[in-house]
């Protein structure tokens, strides 16, 4: 996993070349913005049983066959696997958030999951709509302007909802 920062000077690095001047305004932009994005992460991060717990209720509301017998989430094994599930994948995407990049997430997360929720006759659609259940509730927090340094989040919250985009597209 690299941050930005390393990322940016690896591949320049590899190609011989100096950083360019778009490369350094994208970095100088993303420091500008490190105050917004570490206090976006901590708010996902100091709420994450929250957007989890909610997150999970929602969904069996709107799917009852997962929380009856038979369904994927019937037994309380089965539904703290699911909420295990929830809360590494909302994990991950602090940590993407947090480096401004998604491979610890693709790597590290993403990789592999839908075959292994088809190997287990996980519904990934059901997934997929916890994942977006989250994603409203991340971005609802990160949107409240109260604890929040001031300014544009408009391009972090986009990046944040794409994280969770990425994630519920991986498991559908």
């Amino acid at each position: 996993m690299f941050d930005a920062f390393t990322r940016v000077v690896s591949q320049a690095d590899s190609r011989g070349e100096y950083l360019s001047g778009s490369q350094l305004d994208a970095l100088q932009a993303m420091v500008a913005d490190s105050n917004k994005r570490m206090d976006s992460v901590n708010r996902i991060t100091s709420n994450s049983s929250t957007i989890v717990a909610d997150a999970a209720r929602a969904l069996f509301a709107e799917q009852p066959q997962l929380i009856q017998p038979g369904g994927n989430a019937y037994t309380s094994r089965r539904m703290a696997a699911c909420l295990r599930d929830m809360e590494i994948i909302l994990r991950y995407i602090t940590y993407a958030t947090f480096s401004g990049d998604a491979s610890v997430l693709e790597d590290r997360c993403l990789n592999g999951l839908r075959e292994t929720y088809v190997a287990l006759g996980v519904p990934g659609a059901s997934v997929a709509a916890g994942v977006q259940k989250m994603k409203d509730a991340a971005i609802g927090i990160v949107n409240d302007r109260n604890g929040i340094t001031q300014g544009d989040c408009s391009a972090l919250v986009s990046e944040i909802a794409s994280y969770f985009d990425r994630a519920a597209s991986a498991v559908a």
